[in-house]
């Protein structure tokens, strides 16, 4: 059996194996052009081909190529080429905006961007000088995009037809494989360094837990540009199985596609689920349906009775991690009935504590951080070495507990394990908002909303939601001497600049803001007050 060392190794296997499987199929009519599916020979094929065009383009090993990584073939054979080639790709979120895509271009020095014409038409940022190529796929724009300055655009097509198919850069598996951005507590997202070891170990991992089969079909309904929709994809091609892409638009979509495809498998997050919960499902739904997973935030326990009412035949995991250690534990479908509020324990390969501050453990039900290590924990963020001392350290030696070599992360998430070690999460140790699945950094609402001109000051923060896990409030000041905030143009103004899941759903003006010693707005105080507001009687 062929070793497994770089990312593009896990199409090589099941392409020794299973030529002729499907490996891509796509949901949903995205070009007439585009082929109904690919088969394995047929993608790793083409990913040969494309990283001979990277290393024609002069792509050296470890630069970056940033894709954004919209749910299309080119996309995907986009991304396993650069690894391939011995570079690192950047997959970006195709619901950002201009302002957020050039950050990424810029903080990763990115040489090529590889995305859909239209998308390449409509970005109206200077790229940053690092930039030399555009590489366009799909169907033509309107108006051809741009080269960057003293580069050139191409097409991904001509690309991949210009050379002969070439073998995998030699790689260790401790070497970067791509930069998955996410926010961070001070500000703009930034990028996780995940090593090709941690992609491959993650998908072995959840494809081991969840049964993962050569003759399943799975939904991937999750964005491309996160760790966990990018392992739809990895887990799929662990196994030989097939990787349904779906941009869906509306959550009825996604029931739509599971009877029309005969989906087996089915991954999301609890908003997604929350809102596939209200609707009826058709048996045709269902009827293949073995697992569904979840991760990115606890589930809610009607949310989870309602899932196992629709679909009584399939297995539920509830799992859990962070982009830098990946889904380090599951919760066994055999007892999510018992525990519905736990995302169970470590999974294999992994291990995670609660602890102290000096690394001491906590007790059984005591709430103290969580700390994953394993082959899942990434290599530190780019450009930041603060932040990866910070997040990224060792567990300190601490009397009674044996030694824990090698970088942990310190995930600033907070939680307790029962008396048989499963583990429940009950908040953050640090400003960072989960919402929908995203984690937000308020800077983030609030660096735009100063940008507008419109306002004095601003603090944002998350407010409790069932569904959504926390929902965006922004609270704001007028000018000093000025009208009243014009909130709807603030609103406009936001959603020019963002994408729609960092658009808070309640924006406010008060008279003043609540400040800290130093003169700083009370970020933790206004939430308190708004809390207490909504508590209280009109």
């Amino acid at each position: 059996m062929r070793a497994l060392f770089g990312l593009s190794d896990l199409l090589a296997r099941a392409c020794d194996h299973t030529p002729a499987a499907t490996a891509l199929s796509q949901a949903g009519a995205i070009s007439r052009s585009a082929p109904p599916c690919l088969t394995y020979e047929g993608l790793f094929n083409r990913v040969c081909r494309l990283a001979s065009g990277f290393k024609a383009l002069g792509l050296r090993p470890g630069e970056r190529v940033a894709v954004i990584a919209e749910k299309r073939f080119d996309a995907v054979a986009a991304m396993f080429a650069v690894a391939h080639a011995g570079g690192v790709f950047v997959p970006i979120n195709p619901v950002l905006k201009s302002p957020q895509i050039v950050h990424i271009l810029a903080d990763s020095a990115a040489k090529i961007l590889v995305a859909p014409a239209l998308r390449l038409a409509l970005l109206d940022h200077t790229p940053p000088p690092s930039l030399t190529t555009l590489l366009r796929f799909g169907d033509p724009a309107p108006a051809s995009p741009d080269p960057p300055p003293g580069g050139e655009s191409l097409d991904l097509d001509a690309l991949a037809g210009a050379g002969d198919p070439i073998a995998a850069h030699p790689v260790v598996d401790d070497d970067p494989a791509c930069f998955f951005y996410t926010s961070g507590s001070t500000g703009l997202p930034k990028a996780v360094v995940v090593t090709h070891r941690n992609l491959i170990a993650g998908a072995q991992s959840v494809a081991s837990r969840l049964d993962n089969r050569p003759d399943d079909r799975l939904l991937a309904a999750l964005p491309l540009g996160f760790d966990a929709g990018f392992s739809q994809l990895t887990t799929a091609f662990a196994v030989g199985a097939e990787a349904v892409l779906h941009d869906y638009l509306l959550p009825q979509d996604v029931i739509t596609a599971c009877a029309h495809h005969r989906i087996t498998g089915l991954t999301g997050v609890p908003p997604l689920w929350a809102q596939l919960a209200r609707l009826d499902w058709p048996p045709a739904a269902t009827a293949s349906l073995r697992f569904l997973a979840s991760t990115g935030g606890a589930m809610p326990a009607a949310v989870l009775a309602r899932l196992r009412a629709l679909a009584p035949l399939a297995r539920i995991h509830l799992m859990y991690g962070l982009t830098e250690a990946f889904r380090s534990t599951t919760l066994d479908p055999e007892r999510v009935g018992r525990k519905p509020g736990s995302v169970g324990r470590a999974v294999a390969n992994a291990e995670v504590l609660v602890l102290h501050p000096d690394g001491g453990r906590c007790a059984p039900n005591e709430i103290g951080e969580i700390v994953h290590r394993g082959a899942f924990v990434a290599k530190g963020y780019w450009n930041d070495p603060e932040g990866t001392a910070r997040r990224f350290r060792p567990i300190p030696p601490h009397p009674g507990e044996p030694s824990r070599p090698g970088l942990a992360v310190w995930s600033g998430d907070l939680g307790w394990q029962d008396d048989e070690g499963d583990l429940t999460i009950v908040g953050r140790s640090e400003g960072l908002i989960k919402t929908s699945g995203y984690r937000v950094s308020p800077t983030e609402i609030e660096a735009p909303a100063h940008a507008s001109g419109l306002i004095e000051d601003a603090v944002a923060f998350g407010l409790p939601d069932p569904l959504l896990g926390e929902r965006l409030a922004l609270v704001v000041t007028a000018p000093p001497g000025g009208a009243p905030v014009d909130l709807d143009a603030l609103r406009r103004h936001l959603r020019a600049q963002l994408p729609a899941y960092l658009v808070p759903a309640l924006l406010t003006q008060v008279d003043s803001l609540p400040r800290t010693a130093s003169g700083k707005a009370d970020r933790a105080a206004a939430r308190a007050r708004m809390l207490k507001d909504q508590e209280s009687p009109p």
